[in-house]
């Protein structure tokens, strides 16, 4: 009889999409209940992540907190000379090195560059992440962007921020008791609304942090990756020349969050208090999402302890 009804429930589990119908089903990875925040990143390719949130990701992670970044897709067609297993494996390799520096957590799920698509299957393993990591925040690209992956990354997300506290959706995977804040990354896109940044994090003390863990993502910066060539490759320094090599990723970024900062000055006004704001050299900046828990100052200055009172 037990079995009988161990079988009944399975099938059941089947009939409203649980596991065993989703083939690229993610395993269980939760940090401890330690009282400490848990944020999960979201980016397309291995290197998104890094890129939007890197900065702000060493400041949590440096106070304790758990960060996961998490690319939804492997990267397999992301260089100009190379693809397939061989790449999926080495860009993997990239952001688990530069997980390593950042203090982060990394996952790459296994979906074919410029293959993503906002299907149901796709969608529960958004919400399977997002459970297990218990997240307090969740961050993604906005589901508006030149690449396709990029705005299918935003569209899961956006469709997770509410099936992730329904109990009978993926009921494998215990459902979160409150909605997690969901965050836009930065980007420049005008249509249809131009991002805006509610949220600015003064990223001057991790600047250098994030530099070193974008050296890492070789095939991107030092190659090209699918927009690169053999002429490009060969303009930057070789890996024999670790220090030009960071030198040319600091000048590159120099340049990426100064912008941020000039740009969303008044975002850190906001958060900082205008003497300091004035100081601030590199930002990371972040939209807050309609969906998901709408949180007030206060939620976010214990969201983001670094902003201080």
């Amino acid at each position: 009889m037990t079995n009988a009804k161990s079988m009944l429930v399975a099938i059941a589990m089947l009939l409203i999409g649980c596991v065993g119908t989703d083939h690229g089903a993610v395993a269980a990875d939760s940090p401890p209940d330690d009282g400490k925040l848990r944020i999960i990143v979201f980016g397309a390719h291995p290197d998104d992540a890094e890129y939007s949130a890197g900065g702000t990701a060493v400041k949590w992670a440096r106070l304790g907190h758990h960060v996961k970044l998490v690319s939804v897709t492997n990267g397999d067609i992301g260089h100009w000379a190379m693809a397939g297993g061989a790449l999926a494996r080495r860009r993997t390799a990239e952001v688990k090195r530069a997980s390593k520096i950042l203090g982060t957590t990394s996952q790459v799920l296994d979906i074919h560059d410029g293959e993503l698509m906002p299907t149901l299957e796709n969608r529960r393993k958004i919400v399977r992440l997002i459970r297990e990591w218990k997240a307090d925040i969740v961050i993604s690209h906005r589901p508006w962007d030149y690449h396709p992956d990029h705005r299918y990354v935003g569209v899961l997300v956006q469709d997770a921020a509410y099936m992730v506290t329904v109990p009978f959706f993926c009921p494998d995977t215990p459902p979160l008791k409150k909605n997690p804040v969901f965050l836009y990354d930065s980007d420049r896109f005008q249509k249809p609304y131009p991002f805006r940044a509610d949220i600015a994090v003064d990223i001057d003390d991790v600047f250098e942090t994030k530099v070193r863990a974008i050296v890492e993502l070789e095939s991107q910066v030092f190659e090209g990756g699918a927009n690169g060539s053999a002429e490009r490759a060969a303009k930057s320094p070789p890996a024999s020349q670790p220090e030009a090599r960071l030198e040319m990723v600091r000048r590159s970024w120099d340049r990426r969050q100064g912008a941020e900062a000039r740009k969303y000055r008044a975002a850190l006004v906001r958060w900082y208090g205008e003497e300091r704001a004035a100081k601030v050299k590199y930002a990371e900046a972040f939209e807050i999402c309609e969906y998901g828990r709408q949180p007030n100052d206060e939620e976010i200055r214990k969201l983001f302890p670094f902003f201080g009172k």
